[in-house]
């Protein structure tokens, strides 16, 4: 089953024009962030949240009380059959700096980066527990002031992802129950980012449609 529908494609292409990018084909990269504002993007509406700024090729994530965050307002974007990858960096602080929430299929997930004190990596929720407590719970040493390469495949079927090209979750999950965390995770839906505590920032945010399966 493939997501890119016309509808998909129209708004696709509406959201490279307006990047300034060239028309790309499913399985081609195409640019989520310009480098220097927030266009097609919004600050997460969180409680007491931290300072958000783009600039020099980067997209800042101040320390929040304790979430700060932006979401995307531009055109649709498929909910299955995608990848996305970026690059991140732990400024300050010691919890999540780049949390992803992505839409798959009618429901939504997020992929924790660096949570429960800095080293946790992993999906919430799945069968209604959390990344510290399901089978995506892995481990990973977060440097402060490295950037990071973070790369996530989402289709109907099934979950991958990867941090410096080195795989970290694989999971199957066409039989599972798919959803968010509680609290104020949900502002972030459709897709967007979130740092808990910490600041951090993210850079090279791409996006491309999975080419179709036959």
């Amino acid at each position: 089953m493939s997501a890119a529908t016309p509808t998909s494609v129209i708004a696709l292409s509406l959201l490279c024009l307006g990047l300034g990018c060239a028309q790309t084909k499913p399985g081609e990269w195409r640019p989520l962030f310009d480098g220097k504002s927030l266009q097609n993007w919004k600050e997460t509406p969180y409680t007491d949240k931290g300072a958000v700024r783009a600039e020099k090729g980067e997209l800042t994530l101040g320390v929040g009380k304790p979430m700060t965050g932006v979401r995307w307002v531009g055109p649709d974007l498929p909910n299955a059959d995608y990848e996305v990858r970026f690059e991140a960096v732990r400024l300050q602080g010691s919890d999540f700096f780049a949390m992803l929430t992505f839409p798959v299929g009618d429901d939504f997930c997020t992929w924790v980066t660096g949570g429960w004190g800095g080293d946790i990596v992993g999906l919430s929720n799945l069968d209604d527990a959390d990344a510290a407590d399901n089978d995506t719970r892995a481990y990973f040493t977060f440097e402060t002031g490295r950037w990071y390469a973070f790369r996530i495949r989402v289709t109907l079927e099934k979950f991958t992802a990867w941090i410096d090209e080195k795989p970290v979750t694989d999971v199957e999950i066409s039989r599972r129950k798919i959803g968010l965390r509680y609290g104020e995770d949900k502002l972030s839906v459709p897709f967007g980012f979130t740092s808990y505590n910490t600041k951090g920032a993210l850079r090279k945010i791409e996006f491309r449609e999975l080419p179709v399966r036959r």
